[in-house]
């Protein structure tokens, strides 16, 4: 759905982006992750076509949106501005761009979105009264109104209080699984991205430093490490005592009742045995895996030590 080959783009002499190639199928929520000023905003408008990209190709149903105005009526867009009038109602924003698009059965249309996002018992109530996360989910109906089959947002959780941000993430989540549709994703939260993306991309001064699924990511980055769970401080006192004291354990980390405990790969399966030899009353064992948070804060470091 989405193909970008070998992107560079300048500013004054600058580069901002330095030949970037990705590609999002078709029903995928595709993420794209970097500190600000990174690129992901520039990237994103080259590909919507609002930008002239100094070389390279930026393709949507393989072709460029800037050169069909057709092809645009497939794609809905959520910037950094939620593109509403806060005088109307949710329902005549939603009416108003509606009629922007030619949107046939709009009453039909309208009622079912709003349901969809959860304002169906504001929908005639003016949206200026609307709090940050009720007026990003009405911006989320109002990218979905013309019925897109590609879907670009910019930090769409961004300014949102927990509780919004779930809300949103599920309308992501929703919207991939029971419409089809495809995303793109610009986001700092990486929470949110680990939990609805299934693929991500990493940029940072322009390039991209990693790209794949975030399942791929976690089992490359994961060191050989347990998570040991105890039932109370005495027991994880005596646990971490053992631990170190154990010359196939490189490093333990106690965080409450639960120890982080790094060993050599083919002993993992033995820490659970060692434990109950010494009668230490264990809650679980698992395996422990690196947040994408871990992974992104890895990758960006390296990067800055390479500069």
């Amino acid at each position: 759905m989405i193909e970008v080959q070998d992107l560079t783009k300048k500013f004054n002499g600058k580069t901002v982006l330095r030949g970037i190639t990705l590609q999002v199928k078709e029903g995928e929520i595709f993420g794209y992750l970097g500190p600000n000023g990174a690129g992901k905003t520039t990237t994103m408008r080259i590909i919507l076509g609002l930008l002239k990209p100094t070389s390279g190709r930026a393709l949507v149903f393989g072709k460029e949106l800037g050169d069909s105005d057709d092809l645009r009526r497939r794609v809905g867009v959520l910037l950094e501005s939620d593109g509403l009038y806060e005088r109307l109602s949710p329902y005549e924003n939603l009416d108003y761009y509606a009629q922007l698009y030619s949107v046939s059965d709009i009453e039909e249309k309208i009622k079912n979105l709003l349901n969809f996002v959860g304002l169906s018992d504001r929908q005639n109530d003016r949206v200026g009264v609307f709090s940050k996360g009720m007026k990003r989910r009405l911006a989320l109906a109002r990218s979905m109104i013309h019925e897109p089959d590609v879907l670009f947002y910019d930090e769409p959780s961004a300014g949102l209080d927990p509780e919004a941000q779930k809300l949103v993430r599920d309308l992501i989540l929703r919207l991939a699984r029971e419409k089809g549709v495809t995303i793109f994703l610009n986001s700092h939260d990486l929470d949110e991205v680990q939990r609805v993306c299934s693929k991500i991309a990493i940029l940072q001064r322009g390039k991209i430093k990693t790209y794949d699924t975030v399942e791929n990511l976690r089992r490359k980055f994961s060191k050989p490490a347990i998570e040991i769970a105890l039932d109370n401080d005495k027991e994880a006192e005596k646990a971490l005592d053992l631990l170190n004291s154990l010359d196939y354990v490189f490093e333990c980390e106690r965080d409450g009742l639960s120890i982080t405990a790094t060993v050599k790969d083919e002993k993992t399966s033995t820490i659970l045995g060692a434990l109950i030899k010494e009668g230490i009353r264990v809650e679980e064992v698992k395996k422990a895996r690196e947040s994408l948070e871990d992974i992104y804060l890895n990758i960006v470091r390296q990067s800055e030590k390479r500069i």
